[in-house]
């Protein structure tokens, strides 16, 4: 297939754990992220104080911004972006956490491993 008979469109999907080691200066940078948007409507910026404060996740949720992620790579735009975050349960140890045993399963394939076939 040549290039101009493939999608200019890829979609990239990440999974992140991350671990939380100081909740009170993730919340603080939430916090201050929010009161340094002047677009953001009164209402609104009440709301996002209080999911900031009560949810750890909501906090980190509102710091990532996908566009940071992707912004400086050359020849691409983003187009779309959607994430959501929750607190979870993490063993690193444990065998339910291997992340790459979803792709396997899809038949994609990771950069840098060989797939036979």
């Amino acid at each position: 297939m040549s290039t101009s008979e493939t999608s200019r469109f890829v979609r990239l999907r990440l999974e992140l754990v991350v671990e939380v080691d100081d909740v009170d200066a993730l919340t603080k940078a939430a916090l201050q992220r929010i009161a340094g948007d002047t677009e953001m409507p009164a209402d609104e910026r009440v709301h996002a104080e209080d999911t900031v404060t009560e949810d750890t996740a909501e906090a980190l949720a509102y710091l990532v911004d996908p566009f940071d992620l992707v912004g400086e790579v050359p020849g691409t735009e983003l187009a779309q972006a959607s994430w959501s975050s929750e607190e979870i349960d993490y063993d690193p140890d444990s065998p339910d956490w291997d992340l790459d045993e979803d792709d396997e399963a899809d038949g994609d394939e990771m950069v840098g491993e060989r797939v036979d076939g």
